[in-house]
């Protein structure tokens, strides 16, 4: 489905509808809400919830800047969850969803019933840090724009944070290729420069604020963002961290059965 917010047509896929208790689900960079089809099979107990962010998928890409802020994907997803009459719901969030739904929790806590990060961080903590990411980001985006979308694919998918990828089927792996292949060099491009890592206001300091149960997934060999999930849970109220065995940055793309069955426990831990 499609819906119209602040300017941008959203695309929108839900599964369950019928169902009352609801997961939505933000995909990563380059991503889209095909990167849960698996899971969200697997999830037959609760209406999935999955959601183009802007610049991904069918959802526009803008030219302007504007469109891509934090601040104004988190005022888009309000009034999508608003036209939906989404209230008190379960949010999951994969890597740049991730840090959209953590900054989501973080604006509108009374939203959220229970908050699920996988491989993700609360941004970067100086303002130094930021400031090269941000150029980083934008050297990227300027490639993207200059050598065009299957240029970018080619090096993206053979980042060393990709790389446990590699052991997935032909089948698979082609897959995830084609979703990459999908996304519009604009859109992308902006993408890094509104809301990437560098962009992003760091969160660090209002973990603490949390109240909601917070659950922390990570991939035993990303060692980067299991650092995180550890640091993170020890300044959130409420935190699990799970690691999973032999897995790295894209659990739910790697193991998408396992993945669907953490989400499942962790919820219902968190009920009892």
């Amino acid at each position: 489905m499609k819906l119209k917010v602040r300017g941008v047509t959203v695309n929108i896929r839900i599964w369950n509808e019928h169902l009352e208790q609801t997961i939505v689900m933000l995909h990563g960079f380059t991503g889209s809400v095909s990167t849960w089809n698996t899971v969200a099979q697997s999830l037959s107990d609760y209406r999935v919830v999955a959601i183009d962010l802007v610049g991904h998928g069918q959802t526009d890409s803008p030219k302007d800047i504007a469109a891509y802020t934090m601040d104004e994907q988190l005022l888009q997803l309000n009034e999508i969850f608003q036209q939906l009459k989404l209230h008190h719901f379960i949010l999951l969030g994969y890597s740049m969803g991730g840090r959209v739904a953590l900054a989501y929790a973080t604006a509108f806590p009374r939203e959220i019933s229970h908050l699920l990060l996988e491989s993700a961080s609360p941004g970067l903590k100086s303002a130094q840090e930021r400031a090269i990411r941000r150029s980083s980001d934008e050297g990227l985006a300027a490639i993207i724009e200059a050598n065009g979308l299957e240029a970018f694919v080619d090096k993206w998918e053979n980042i060393p944070l990709f790389a446990t990828q590699k052991k997935l089927s032909l089948n698979a792996q082609q897959a995830i290729r084609e979703e990459r292949l999908s996304q519009s060099e604009i859109g992308l491009a902006n993408s890094l420069r509104g809301m990437g890592t560098g962009a992003q206001s760091s969160l660090w300091s209002r973990l603490e604020e949390l109240k909601m149960p917070v659950t922390l997934i990570t991939g035993e060999l990303d060692e980067k963002f299991c650092k995180i999930a550890e640091e993170m849970q020890a300044l959130l109220q409420n935190a699990h961290n799970v690691t999973v065995k032999q897995a790295g940055h894209a659990i739910h793309v790697e193991n998408p059965e396992q993945f669907a069955t953490i989400v499942k426990d962790a919820i219902k831990i968190k009920e009892s």
